[in-house]
């Protein structure tokens, strides 16, 4: 019996400096200092996460003025991050999309629009079905402009709802590209149970919620 409470005490003590230095980790990334993706070509780079980054890939991509929404991981500590590791929720890191945009079309700030009409904004650490700090919501910013402009919107919107809105906000410090067989999941596998339950419902909820801001082919 001792032994088991001895086993069980440094299995305890373990786990919480484990997890205390996780946070100390991930509180470092918070304080940083953002990081500016300069313009290549005319286009402009911004990044989100709110849930499953198929349905936000998808999302994304309906909207005028986007070139092309990429699956990946972002806001988390650890490096190299794949799907199975930040399936585990120790990475930091949540599934997130970069979205390649022309700021001539589209700017950030509809950007945020969006994000805020494609999901339920007070739902914590996850959207719909998906559960899990890797599937948390986060606003990545660049600069002190696009920080004002999420807060403002975040803060009116909890004005609007009467709830605290569950997105955090992150100075943006690195995007690490998913693999392969997560790029355009939806429209490569629209049989597939999850898209046609959770991924096209949630797509075509956020149509019919903001039509205005749909590429002409998309509206239909």
């Amino acid at each position: 019996m001792k032994k088991l409470l001895y086993i069980l005490s440094i299995s305890l003590f373990f786990s919480y400096h484990n997890q205390a230095q996780v946070n100390k980790n991930q509180q470092a990334i918070i304080d940083a200092e953002p990081i500016v993706i300069p313009l290549k070509e005319g286009k402009a780079r911004a990044y989100f996460a709110s849930g499953c980054f198929w349905c936000v890939e998808a999302v994304y991509e309906s909207v005028k003025g986007v070139e092309e929404s990429i699956s990946g991981y972002a806001g988390g500590h650890s490096e190299n991050p794949t799907y199975e590791a930040s399936n585990t929720g120790r990475t930091g890191h949540a599934e997130a999309v970069e979205i390649i945009y022309d700021p001539k079309v589209v700017s950030f700030s509809t950007l945020v629009d969006v994000y805020f009409g494609s999901q339920n904004p007070t739902q914590v650490n996850g959207q719909g079905p998906d559960r899990g700090s890797q599937y948390r919501s986060i606003i990545f910013y660049q600069n002190d402009a696009q920080k004002k402009i999420i807060e403002e919107k975040k803060a009116a919107l909890s004005k609007e709802l009467d709830a605290p809105i569950a997105a955090e906000v992150y100075p943006f410090q690195k995007f690490w590209v998913g693999e392969s067989y997560h790029q355009n999941y939806e429209r490569r596998n629209p049989n597939n149970g999850y898209i046609r339950n959770v991924s096209i419902p949630r797509l075509n909820k956020f149509k019919a919620k903001l039509p205005e801001l749909l590429k002409k082919d998309e509206k239909h």
